[in-house]
């Protein structure tokens, strides 16, 4: 039997109901083979981080048990984004969409190549990736990083809001 390691994945939406979509993801992840959905966090409202302007974001944190390979990982995930008819351009890197999911962490694993950067290249930069991650694992240390609260405290201050306990009941029951 493969061996299993924890996967964190960043979520976030900013167009077509992203509040909805982010809700909707979650059974997807689950159903991604050799692969289960361990716990996910509550949801976040954060300022979008782009040059361009567009409307704020919705994001959460879903921590994965798999035992898929990273890059077998982000295809998985890539397909579900195309599900949810996420569009990509290369002209604009930080382009609304309907769908973003990012790995965050595998595991204790550190690669950096032309495919995937793990952990996150900008997560310590992130607070809508960071505060959530902090509410469902606020001992996790990040390889090559330090810890949750060392990130938060040293990451750009963004416009953050953990959104209300209805919210978070619609996402717990999916």
């Amino acid at each position: 039997m493969p061996k299993t390691v924890e996967a964190y994945i960043g979520i976030g939406s900013n167009l077509a109901d992203p509040q909805q979509q982010v809700i909707d993801v979650l059974p997807h992840l689950n159903q991604i083979r050799q692969t289960s959905l361990l716990s996910h966090s509550s949801l976040y409202q954060s300022a979008a981080v782009s040059d361009i302007e567009q409307e704020d974001y919705i994001n959460a944190v879903a921590c994965l048990s798999t035992s898929l390979r990273p890059m077998e990982l982000l295809l998985e995930l890539q397909a579900i984004e195309y599900a949810f008819y996420r569009q990509r351009s290369d002209e604009l890197k930080w382009a609304p969409r309907t769908m973003d999911l990012d790995i965050i962490l595998f595991g204790n694993i550190q690669q950096n190549d032309s495919h995937l950067h793990i952990p996150h290249a900008e997560m310590k930069n992130r607070l809508f990736v960071l505060m959530p991650l902090l509410e469902i694992a606020p001992d996790l240390y990040i390889p090559g990083l330090g810890s949750l609260s060392y990130l938060i405290q040293h990451a750009p201050q963004l416009r953050i809001n953990r959104l209300d306990r209805d919210a978070s009941n619609r996402l717990s029951e999916n």
